[in-house]
């Protein structure tokens, strides 16, 4: 009887290095394309979170310039009105007191600067920021684009409106526009977001006069 044995032949040695490689370089491939897909969505999460803290900050400011008012000291309601400074007079923490509220952009933040007025009579205000705190932080505005744009009584709306010529008259100022671009790393994708708000000064009016 003829006895037939099956032979097997297992993979070379050249055969498995070449396996190998193949194994290596799809996982290296499968490596980045989850490193870039996750700083992607990481970068993405970070400028929503960063946006959504900004648009609180800017809620803040929006509050504080609706409800300025006259200083404790007599001072009219707004101080001073630049492109990225702007000074008012307003009740910041509800206690009755007016104080004196500076805000301004150094660096890509978005600082206030709180003074409150003197206890003794007559009362004024010290020339320096007694308190400063963050408002919004990765605001990447350039020299070209204000934070503050000012408008008078005749403002329309719309796109071809012009804003006052800063620094603005005070007295002539009764809408404020604030303006941010917002990003955590502007070398990277996405672009900016932007964000903007337009407030009514609510306690100026035609009638009111700078002390």
């Amino acid at each position: 009887m003829k006895i037939t044995r099956k032979i097997y032949l297992g993979m070379t040695i050249v055969e498995m290095l070449v396996a190998i490689f193949i194994f290596t370089i799809g996982i290296a491939g499968f490596t980045l394309l989850f490193s870039r897909t996750w700083r992607v969505n990481k970068y993405t999460l970070e400028m929503g979170q960063s946006s959504i803290a900004v648009s609180q900050g800017v809620k803040q400011i929006v509050n504080y310039v609706r409800g300025a008012r006259q200083g404790d000291d007599g001072s009219y309601p707004l101080k001073s009105a630049a492109n990225n400074d702007l000074v008012l007079y307003s009740d910041y923490d509800k206690d009755n007191v007016t104080e004196r509220l500076h805000f301004y952009k150094s660096g890509q933040d978005i600082l206030m600067g709180v003074t409150n007025p003197t206890t003794i009579m007559p009362k004024s205000y010290p020339v320096s920021d007694q308190q400063i705190l963050t408002i919004a932080k990765y605001i990447v505005n350039d020299a070209s684009t204000p934070i503050f744009y000012f408008y008078d009584k005749d403002y329309y709306g719309g796109a071809t409106q012009n804003p006052l010529a800063t620094p603005a008259t005070v007295s002539d100022v009764r809408i404020i526009k604030i303006y941010l671009h917002i990003n955590i790393d502007p070398y990277r994708t996405p672009d900016n977001i932007e964000m903007e708000s337009l407030v009514k000064i609510r306690n100026i009016n035609d009638y009111d006069r700078l002390k």
